[in-house]
């Protein structure tokens, strides 16, 4: 397993400490505990989640590219950071509302468990990449669909332009 302290720590974020080891369905937690961190960061700004979100992307590919290499397990269950980031995407294009939270969540996790054509191509990508690419698009997916619905709303309650 990973030797230098750093690379336990990437080895830690890519699982989220223990979140990436509950059972069942650890991508589900890993998107729940992505969820009331983005409301947090949300909260305080929503700037702040962009940045978070662009942070993970990257450390995340790091991270999950490290696990790989010292596991030798492409896309392992208990890496769960590839969730955060996805989630955050979608959580990126709506309020903070429980609604709009809980709409993200589940539209996140739809398009993460079917992989729809581009979600599964993402996926064949090498190394961190591959295991990060996969739930970014799924998360930008849903993010398109929430503006979409707010679109649609906003034009039934005669808010659009």
């Amino acid at each position: 397993m990973a030797s230098r302290p750093s690379e336990r720590r990437m080895m830690t974020l890519a699982t989220l400490g223990p979140v990436g080891f509950l059972r069942p369905a650890p991508g589900s937690w890993g998107s729940a505990a992505a969820l009331v961190m983005g409301a947090g960061l949300a909260f305080l700004s929503p700037r702040l989640l962009e940045i978070a979100a662009l942070v993970v992307c990257i450390l995340g590919t790091m991270a999950a590219g490290i696990y790989q290499r010292e596991t030798g397990r492409h896309d392992a269950g208990e890496v769960v950071i590839d969730e955060v980031a996805g989630q955050w995407i979608a959580l990126l294009v709506v309020p903070l509302d429980w609604r709009w939270y809980l709409a993200a969540f589940l539209l996140f996790r739809v398009f993460d468990i079917l992989k729809p054509g581009p979600v599964r191509m993402a996926e064949k990508l090498p190394g961190g990449v591959g295991v990060m690419a996969d739930d970014i698009v799924a998360g930008v997916f849903a993010a398109v669909c929430l503006l979409i619905i707010q679109w649609g709303i906003g034009s039934q309650w005669g808010l659009a332009g």
